[in-house]
């Protein structure tokens, strides 16, 4: 084969792959859970799908803001680069710029209004035990939290506000997330995209087995 001819095929499949990455980076992508700190709404091994335009317009492969149109409401799964150690994670924004915020034995308090909660049930895991489960309600947005007493976590927090510019956020797995209880408060600009659905999901402890129930399955 002509050498000319295999320098022009690479040189395109090379420009097929920035492009691809690059659109990529900047409009969708999906995102691997390898924790259980967002269960029970977010499983291991989940792949979770980010709207890296919910928010803004950022050049590709950076944190690099062209525009913006929104910023992350209270409820809102969102994925983000920790402050601690650049690692994506997948968290809930609890509190937004001037909130008061505040944590009594794990329950919210958010602007003096506290989550109001529902027993749903309880759930035994390999590696955690026994937990339960409930439906918390706040701001009139309601979503499933886990607990688990046994674990040592910091269940109590605050009050303190939120400055310009940052985010609180929490994993639902309350007793076992490594969130802004311990990583501080997150910059806007780490905020890169809205989780919207699981687009697969596969069971490590099972041999990754796939868990077609969870497939396609949207979260809020």
């Amino acid at each position: 084969m002509d050498k000319k001819k295999v320098f022009y095929e690479v040189r395109v499949f090379l420009l097929m792959l920035l492009v691809i990455s690059s659109l990529r980076s900047a409009l969708a992508d999906w995102n691997d859970v390898p924790t259980g700190s967002m269960k029970p709404t977010i499983e291991e091994g989940d792949r979770v799908v980010v709207n890296k335009l919910a928010y803004d317009l950022k050049v590709p492969f950076t944190l690099v803001e062209l525009m913006k149109w929104s910023d992350p409401k209270r409820g809102d799964i969102v994925v983000l680069f920790s402050p601690a150690d650049g690692v994506r994670l997948v968290k809930r924004v609890v509190a937004i710029p001037g909130d008061k915020y505040e944590l009594r034995d794990n329950q919210l308090l958010i602007n003096g209004q506290a989550a109001v909660w529902k027993p749903v049930g309880q759930r035994d895991d390999d590696e955690q035990g026994a937990s339960f489960i409930v439906e918390e309600t706040l701001d009139g947005k309601t979503h499933d939290v886990m607990f688990t007493p046994q674990i040592p976590a910091t269940r109590s927090f605050g009050p303190l506000v939120v400055p310009p510019g940052r985010y609180f956020v929490m994993g639902d797995n309350r007793d076992n997330s490594n969130d802004s209880r311990y990583i501080g408060m997150i910059e806007r600009r780490r905020i890169v995209g809205k989780a919207t659905a699981v687009a697969f999901s596969l069971d490590r402890n099972h041999w990754y087995r796939p868990r077609l129930h969870r497939f396609f399955k949207g979260i809020n």
